[in-house]
């Protein structure tokens, strides 16, 4: 049952390859080969591209929700719409991000995450918990009254289910809580975080990698006398970045600038998007608070910033327009980098022989998603739901 996707320019890690065809059977990619000479009669599916871009499906890190839902949301519902609605983004696996709520709101979140690995769509990979052991002057739109000092008596039960943690390395009584996550293989990200230079280098000195949780936001800035979280992320080749690419969060200028500092594989671009993302401009919620969502921008009652409401095809785009990095360089970032920080990269984040069929096509001008498949299934047809 080989199928095949034609007429389309095959995105890889450090090239893009036309004139050739993807093919798939079952869930996975069997070979990409020539066009020339392949005879299309062995395929029993074909997809035109039709000249767009065909790309690793993306991998979104940090997303808290999307179409009105929320990662927090008390129903089982809400994952599976996100996971029903992300492909039409192109994303074909996701941490679904928790907020700083009370213990056993995060405890029955993560439990529900655990719960809808199994559902269809967009493929959970696990959570990614953005407090609350982060700092009260730098919570920006996370509820102060529920920071909590680190313990990982919290993250033990979900140990299967936590991918990454956001937290304020200063607040930490001692690196016992550091050594924990290593020993369970979580990712330990800096931010929400009054942090300086010399106690992010202090915290993170052995760790073999660590994240920044959106460069730049919520986060000690770079001065010349203090450099900051922003310092030790740009000179530590350890850090891994994450970059909300909305052109509001950061400024593409200073895009451009973590690009030049840290490379291809140094950035991990991410949409942090709430659930207002594809929806009309109103009033949302994020964390139990009002937001209010106006001209492409989400901001709580006093004007703080609350995540974004990007698709994640779109941070793609801009980061390309503004970094001056290749195609294969910015579609790697919201690939490759994440599934390898993650552990997945034996299964997903590139089209190579023997990995799962997720697979996005994007129009080749303005990204817009025109198929995703999800494990060799389309999940995702612009034209159809257009029909429809």
């Amino acid at each position: 049952m080989m199928k095949a996707i034609i007429d389309g320019m095959i995105v890889l890690p450090d090239a893009i390859v036309g004139g050739h065809i993807l093919l798939y059977e079952g869930d996975r990619i069997t070979d990409i080969v020539p066009r020339k000479g392949f005879h299309l009669g062995q395929c029993t599916d074909l997809i035109d591209a039709n000249g767009g871009f065909v790309v690793p499906g993306f991998i979104n890190e940090h997303i808290h929700g999307c179409a009105g839902a929320d990662t927090m949301d008390e129903n089982e519902e809400a994952l599976a719409t996100i996971q029903s609605v992300l492909p039409k983004t192109g994303v074909t696996s996701f941490l679904p991000t928790t907020m700083t709520y009370d213990r056993p709101r995060i405890e029955r979140a993560l439990s529900r995450i655990r719960r809808a690995k199994k559902n269809h769509g967009a493929r959970i990979l696990g959570a990614h918990m953005e407090g609350p052991f982060i700092s009260t002057a730098y919570k920006g739109a996370q509820k102060e009254s529920n920071i909590a000092q680190a313990d990982f008596s919290w993250i033990e039960p979900y140990e299967d289910v936590v991918k990454i943690i956001t937290l304020a390395p200063e607040t930490l009584k001692d690196k016992t809580f550091l050594k924990e996550c290593a020993n369970h293989d979580i990712i330990v990200s800096v931010g929400h975080s009054g942090a300086t230079y010399e106690q992010v280098m202090d915290c993170m000195e052995k760790s073999s990698f660590y994240h920044i949780t959106h460069m730049y936001n919520a986060m000690t800035p770079l001065h010349h006398r203090r450099p900051g979280i922003v310092g030790a992320a740009l000179l530590d080749p350890k850090a891994h970045c994450e970059l909300i690419c909305d052109n509001l969060h950061v400024h593409p200028a200073a895009q451009k600038l973590v690009y030049r500092m840290k490379g291809r594989d140094g950035i991990i671009l991410i949409t942090d998007s709430l659930r207002a993302c594809l929806l009309p401009d109103g009033e949302s919620e994020l964390g139990g608070q009002k937001v209010f969502v106006k001209n492409g921008e989400a901001r709580l009652e006093d004007g703080t910033l609350a995540g974004s409401i990007a698709a994640m095809n779109q941070v793609v785009l801009n980061f390309l327009v503004n970094s001056g990095a290749t195609l294969p360089e910015a579609v790697a970032m919201a690939t490759v980098n994440p599934a390898r920080d993650l552990g997945v990269y034996d299964r997903i984040g590139s089209l190579e022989k023997g990995k799962l069929a997720d697979i996005a096509i994007l129009d080749s001008e303005d990204f817009h998603v025109k198929q995703t498949l999800i494990g060799g299934e389309l999940v995702y047809n612009e034209e159809q739901e257009q029909a429809q």
